[in-house]
């Protein structure tokens, strides 16, 4: 059997290759770090693992609507105007199969073929790919290390063509962890509400913000900028539910009845157990994300004290969610870990997986060459005894 020339040429998620890659060492008996994916560590809190206790035991283990049943959608909306002061109404909201999904719908509903979709780079490495199944062109905008990786408007006006139907936004940032600061923003949505261009705000992160940054969504920016953005969000990082998929949109209501058309055709409905689990995470106490994100932020410093500890490292700071994108280039071309050298991070990803058992990414994926990402969402032990690792390998 054939299959098409639009699979045949996607890459697979470079992160689940690389946590693939970690399975297999420990299939073998070895003792693998891993730092791969994008998970909290933490359990779902109590409260919620309750919740579908009772949502399963009430029956709630039928079809829901399409998109959602309503009473998640108006706690999304409360949520929101909770915590950032918009207005939304649930015919703007459809709740999805997780984040991921979320994105999907939004580009088949607003992308054409041919048209052009502008990604700040480094990107979270499923949005280019996502961009091509839908035909349209990713027009990939560098940004650097030294503008801390934030997309500037100068480069965003700069960038857009008559072809530019929409851009791709990712505050707080996977795989940099940056915190786009609210003048950056502002400039970006003047230049979206002036060329008319539709931003997709990729917003999973926003309640994971450690001290000294701001997070401002990019809806924020008043009413012309709300009705050119898509906000994608959801509990996975959050509230420590990525199994439970269940991501959302907000949207102008033309663009949110789009999505619904076509998720209408794609399942019949999202885990109604897990939207009930969801309504309790968005109304219940909300000190578990607190917590974690307190956890995280300790996490956080340890690793960025480590990373500057060790010679020829460099990174930006990550105001927010749990990442560090670091900077391996000066190691090119010299015998890391005992063995042969390497010319990129794809090489030397492979060579501190196979030579010192730590598993982490290569920012080949994330359209960065010279950079890796480690994620910090493991316990201090782990993380010790991963930075004890990587040193002992760049010495070597």
């Amino acid at each position: 059997m054939q299959t098409s020339k639009l699979v045949n040429d996607l890459q697979p998620s470079e992160t689940l290759a690389a946590a693939a890659k970690a399975r297999e060492l420990r299939a073998k008996g070895i003792d693998v770090l891993e730092f791969t994916v994008g998970e909290p560590d933490f359990i779902t809190p109590l409260h919620i693992r309750e919740a579908a206790k009772v949502a399963m035991d009430a029956g709630h283990t039928r079809y829901t609507a399409a998109t959602g049943i309503q009473e998640l959608k108006q706690a999304i909306c409360d949520a929101f105007k909770r915590d950032h002061g918009v207005t939304y109404k649930p015919s703007e909201v459809t709740i999805s199969n997780g984040a991921k999904h979320c994105l999907h719908n939004v580009l088949v509903a607003c992308c054409e073929p041919g048209d052009e979709v502008i990604i700040p780079t480094p990107y979270w490495v499923s949005y280019a790919a996502l961009v091509e199944l839908v035909g349209a062109k990713p027009v990939m905008v560098e940004t650097t290390e030294q503008e801390a990786f934030f997309l500037s408007p100068e480069k965003f006006r700069k960038a857009i063509t008559p072809k530019t139907r929409l851009m791709m936004l990712n505050s707080p940032s996977n795989p940099t962890g940056g915190v786009y600061p609210v003048k950056i923003l502002a400039g970006l949505a003047e230049i979206a509400v002036e060329k008319n261009i539709t931003v997709l705000s990729d917003e999973i992160y926003d309640k994971l913000i450690y001290s000294g940054h701001t997070f401002r969504s990019f809806a924020s920016f008043g009413e012309e900028v709300k009705q050119r953005t898509v906000i994608v969000n959801g509990v996975s990082k959050a509230y420590a539910m990525t199994g439970w998929r269940i991501g959302w949109t907000l949207a102008p209501e033309n663009v949110s009845a789009a999505i619904n058309k076509l998720q209408s055709q794609q399942t019949s409905n999202p885990c109604s157990v897990s939207q009930y689990a969801a309504l309790a995470a968005l109304h219940g106490p909300q000190q578990c994300v607190a917590d974690m994100c307190h956890a995280f932020a300790i996490r956080r410093d340890y690793v960025t004290a480590r990373l500057r500890s060790i010679p020829g490292i460099t990174f930006a700071e990550p105001g927010g969610a749990f990442y560090v994108f670091f900077n391996i280039s000066s190691y090119y071309g010299k015998p890391v870990g005992g063995g042969s050298a390497v010319s990129n991070s794809t090489e030397f990803c492979t060579a501190l997986l196979e030579r010192a058992h730590v598993a982490i990414v290569s920012g080949d994926a994330f359209g960065a060459p010279g950079y890796v990402r480690l994620s910090f969402a493991a316990s201090m032990e782990t993380l010790t005894k991963g930075f004890d690792a990587i040193e002992k390998f760049l010495k070597a």
